[in-house]
């Protein structure tokens, strides 16, 4: 499985690929699982925006039984181009558990530079068995929150309006707690107003044609929009767990050993 969209520089994908195969033979690991995460997954890239590669591996069988394993994390150099970096198997299914929507997101992507298609779908099988719906929500609600402290600039209201938009969409979607990963998809998909969809187009548009968006005022109708939707999320604050934390860890385990062949 691979979706990779023309805006993506080839030179910089061929070299996100030797980076992924690179990780493979030096670590032993497989990846079965690599995207694109940021702003160009998220629908709204700056001319300049960096590559955020993420990728899930999966070490031997023999490697998860050792008295001193492994890092779940791998990581390849940082610059100001590329960003590489994965998690173990384990550690996204433990994150899973805790209903961590940033690994939920990584099998959302709409950018892929290698998949197992079964792969992902039986990861997305068990986040909706397993994943606390207020746990994503709240994630959601916090980032929000977090990122209207401080100066409000128009580039960094888009990391304002994602989780309202991803709040609304959950609010739509009652019966699901995983919302898709990209901005536009998470508009198109709600009840969301289409002056409001029309407005958070037209500053895609613009940034995706300024290298730096500037300290402006983001539009009334989209200030409004992030406000109302923050403060009708309020009641997943003291949401109760619907599942039973023994059930879970017993569902994630049966996961986990089913993918070590």
């Amino acid at each position: 499985m691979r979706a990779i969209p023309s805006s993506l520089d080839p030179l910089v994908v061929s070299e996100i690929d030797r980076r992924l195969s690179g990780v493979s033979a030096e670590h032993g690991v497989r990846i079965p699982w690599a995207i694109e995460s940021g702003s160009r997954a998220w629908g709204f890239p700056s001319p300049d925006s960096d590559y955020d590669c993420r990728f899930i591996f999966v070490r031997a069988r023999g490697d998860y039984l050792s008295l001193w394993p492994a890092r779940d994390v791998i990581e390849t150099p940082l610059d100001k181009t590329f960003d590489v970096n994965g998690w173990d198997l384990a550690k996204t299914v433990k994150l899973l558990a805790r209903g961590n929507a940033t690994a939920i997101e990584w099998l959302r992507s709409p950018i892929v530079y290698t998949g197992d298609a079964a792969f992902r779908e039986g990861l997305l099988t068990l986040a909706a068995d397993i994943v606390e719906r207020g746990s994503i929500a709240r994630h959601y609600l916090h980032v929000g929150r977090q990122q209207q402290i401080g100066e409000t600039t128009l580039k960094r209201f888009f990391y304002t309006l994602r989780p309202a938009a991803a709040l609304r969409w959950l609010a739509d979607h009652p019966q699901e707690s995983v919302p898709p990963m990209d901005l536009p998809t998470l508009l198109v998909e709600s009840s969301v107003p289409q002056p409001v969809t029309d407005a958070a187009a037209e500053l895609i548009a613009a940034k995706a044609v300024t290298r730096e968006l500037g300290t402006g005022t983001p539009p009334a109708i989209l200030r409004r929009f992030v406000a109302d939707e923050l403060e009708r999320a309020e009641h997943f604050e003291t949401m109760a767990p619907e599942r039973d934390p023994g059930a879970v860890r017993d569902i994630a385990d049966h996961y986990f050993r089913s993918q070590l062949g």
